[in-house]
């Protein structure tokens, strides 16, 4: 972080205007929380980002606790990234008279943005805090002549970045480059459209990356056809090279119970308390141990899925392994046979992607952008949101077939070094994020 609290001064920008047919200048990232361990697939993007010549600047709105950085790669992301929040009562307070003095028409543009944003007397008091963030940031983004802010979900992080880009084109003029940008990946803005101010963001940004056909489907729903052409789709990505294909070592084990691992976060979207449902329906028509499964992640329903585990009485099979580390993931999925994310909502799951590297079968729903990634019958199975027994007969199937777990994964390994390479989709996000023009 910066060793000293940068001031709005009336300097001259030392950013610039990037036409869409030049490569991607200075970007601000900005995240409400950044890194954590459910956002993994940030860090990813930006290190390829950075790996293609794009200089990424990275802030959070608020800090990220050390639990939150479990990776090397979190760790030195958390180094270099600078939060808003916490610099103390004087500080904001300075940066805010700064502004106040040096641009005073800025602010009051940022202002009225900020009074026109919220439906409720609670959303526009929020509003307050994000304009006094904005000032924050825009001081920080004209000292390092940083004029773009691209930001992911439609959150608070969004109502930053458009304050902050209204307030810099009013101080600087519409020529100076300003712009803010925005990756969606729903579907919780798809949920509070109104709450979230979405059709106004898509509106007021400059470009929007859309992680899939279904995403960009819903902001078209939810925007003006005047607007569409500023959706692009840009899939996320994982390392394939990292998430190696682990089907020879599968195939050495010898034979024994179908093997099933779960990742994600323990929360009723994901569908786990359906895989505990489908695991017991399996071992009673087919055998007693019949398989295996793990279930990785932390989150509000592990003491209710750990009372299901019991009453159940699979203490034998299942075993909770609590939140690991992004590194030990590549472990887990080379010791399981079979990968089960049974979700009930979603965008494109990245644990989905990195188990399909890895090479195995996969077996999910066919919700949101799902069916992109997964091919039924081909390189997984898609089974009916909330349905055990279709999951047990998916799995049964699986158990009982070992060339067909070998060729699922293996075209599920090729679908996704073939469309969510890290670096085609950074190569997708710099010509997204490169059109359109400040406005």
């Amino acid at each position: 972080m910066p060793s000293a609290d940068p001031v709005i001064e009336p300097a001259a920008p030392t950013g610039a205007a990037q036409p869409a047919d030049v490569p991607l200048g200075p970007v601000a990232y900005l995240v409400s929380q950044y890194p954590t361990t459910s956002h993994t697939f940030i860090e990813t993007e930006i290190e390829a980002l950075r790996a293609r010549g794009v200089e990424v600047h990275t802030f959070t709105v608020r800090t990220s606790p050390p639990e939150q950085q479990r990776s090397e790669r979190s760790r030195r992301e958390a180094e270099r990234t600078t939060a808003l929040q916490g610099r103390g009562r004087a500080a904001v307070t300075g940066i805010i008279g700064e502004a106040l003095h040096v641009g005073p028409r800025a602010v009051l543009a940022g202002a009225g943005l900020a009074a026109r944003s919220g439906r409720t007397a609670r959303a526009r008091t929020w509003q307050a805090f994000y304009l006094s963030e904005a000032l924050l940031l825009l001081a920080e983004l004209r000292t390092r002549g940083v004029r773009h802010v691209h930001v992911h979900f439609a959150n608070n992080s969004a109502d930053i970045a458009r304050l902050v880009v209204r307030m810099g084109r009013a101080l600087e003029g519409p020529g100076a480059g300003w712009r803010w940008t925005l990756s969606m990946h729903g579907p919780t803005e798809f949920e509070a459209v109104e709450a979230v101010d979405l059709p106004a963001k898509v509106r007021s940004a400059d470009a929007v990356a859309c992680i899939s056909d279904f995403c960009r489907a819903q902001l078209m729903r939810h925007s003006d056809p005047g607007h569409w052409d500023k959706l692009h789709l840009v899939r996320m990505g994982v390392d394939a090279d990292r998430f190696a294909d682990a089907s020879a070592e599968r195939a050495a084990r010898a034979p024994g119970p179908l093997r099933v691992l779960f990742v994600g976060r323990l929360v009723p979207e994901k569908g786990p308390s359906v895989l505990l449902d489908a695991i017991a329906q399996l071992r009673r028509r087919a055998a007693a141990d019949a398989v295996q499964a793990r279930i990785v992640g932390a989150g509000p329903l592990e003491s209710e899925l750990r009372r299901r585990v019991r009453e159940l009485g699979l203490q034998d099979v299942v075993e909770l392994l609590g939140a690991l580390p992004n590194e030990e993931l590549p472990k887990q999925y080379r010791w399981a046979d079979a990968f089960c994310l049974p979700s009930f909502a979603e965008g494109v799951p990245v644990v989905l992607m990195e188990a399909m590297a890895t090479g195995l079968p996969v077996v999910t729903t066919p919700v949101a952008g799902i069916p992109e990634l997964v091919r039924d019958g081909e390189n997984g199975f898609l089974v009916p949101p909330g349905r055990a027994d279709a999951l047990a007969d998916a799995l049964l199937v699986l158990a009982a077939d070992e060339r067909l777990r070998r060729r699922a994964g293996a075209a599920g390994r090729a679908r996704v070094v073939e469309e969510f390479d890290p670096a085609l989709n950074a190569d997708r996000l710099v010509r997204a994020l490169s059109t359109g023009r400040p406005g």
